[in-house]
């Protein structure tokens, strides 16, 4: 067979496996997600091989998608690492045929130590199948395999029931982007989820001065905050924010003399400056950095009182751009 003719083939039989299996899928699968959303404990899966492979993504899946989830390697688990099942978990065991012996060996002790079991298998009338609290069909589609035996179908449907079980779970615990960006905070998409709140400047990082100061007290107060944000967030007697006092300004009055520098700074700042609620995404922020050609935003609460001030050098350093 041509090499692009086989290739076509093991895709197409992949597909044929995973259209059946969502056509197949019915009580059994709801009643896994109510056993797992009921689960007080972990999903921990287990298997050996290439349905162990898929049992490690499977279970990294859910952990990062809020359900709390481990791998057990069947031949470790016999050795000691059983100790880490509680009677609170829900253990999924993954065998294609459902006669694997290192897999059908951890049923008994699991027995005892009182989890619920689920198997994921193609054959739910084997030994595992029978052995286990639930069973999770994935079907019976023939090996893309040339000779029948490689696992490519069958792991193709594994993983298949295991991101459907994933991403029935997320709905059902009604995750959320800032959830996942908890839990993916080194990331590339958890940089997108951060918030302009963990990157701003505060406190001391950030200039705050009053209506009335100087354009030279201003520039002082500046140059003398930490970091040298390079502006100033000009506020009224309430706290509220007025305008912005930016090393732009400066530059741009600096070309007429510098008497400006004795004015209030009310009459040389930009008024009714372009803000950012706090709470929003970094991302957001970097759009209207980048729509208005601005390298300030100051981050405000409900009172348009600031709380910080982000600058587009924070965004770089987080690499959210």
């Amino acid at each position: 067979m041509h090499r692009l003719d086989r290739a076509k083939l093991v895709l197409e039989m992949e597909a044929k496996a995973l259209l059946a299996l969502r056509e197949s899928l019915g009580a059994g699968f709801e009643a896994a997600v109510e056993l797992l959303l009921r689960c007080r404990g972990r999903a921990v899966l287990s298997g050996i091989g290439k349905s162990g492979l898929i049992g490690e993504k499977i279970s990294s899946t859910l952990a990062s998608t809020g359900t709390p989830s481990f791998f057990l390697h069947p031949a470790e688990a016999i050795h000691g690492d059983l100790g880490r099942v509680r009677e609170e978990d829900v253990v999924l065991l993954l065998s294609n045929s459902g006669e694997t012996a290192e897999v059908i060996r951890l049923v008994d002790p699991l027995r005892r130590i009182g989890t619920k079991l689920i198997a994921l298998t193609g054959n739910p009338d084997s030994t595992l199948g029978r052995a286990v609290d639930l069973v999770l069909d994935c079907g019976r589609a023939p090996e893309a395999c040339p000779f029948g035996l490689a696992p490519t179908t069958s792991t193709a449907a594994l993983l298949g029931l295991g991101d459907a079980l994933a991403m029935t779970l997320i709905e059902e615990r009604r995750f959320t982007t800032v959830d996942y960006a908890l839990f993916h905070p080194g990331g590339a998409l958890g940089r997108k989820l951060l918030k302009v709140d963990e990157i701003m400047r505060r406190g001391d990082a950030m200039t705050v001065v009053a209506t009335g100061t100087s354009a030279r007290d201003t520039l002082l107060s500046m140059n003398a905050t930490k970091g040298r944000p390079g502006a100033a967030m000009v506020i009224d007697a309430a706290g509220r924010l007025q305008g912005l006092f930016t090393d732009g300004d400066l530059a741009r009055h600096l070309q007429n003399g510098v008497a400006f520098l004795e004015q209030p700074v009310d009459q040389v700042m930009t008024q009714r400056p372009t803000t950012i609620a706090a709470g929003r995404l970094a991302s957001e922020a970097w759009h209207i950095l980048n729509e208005r050609r601005i390298d300030q935003l100051p981050v405000v609460d409900p009172e348009n009182r600031p709380v910080g001030l982000l600058d587009i050098q924070d965004l770089l350093a987080a690499r959210v751009i």
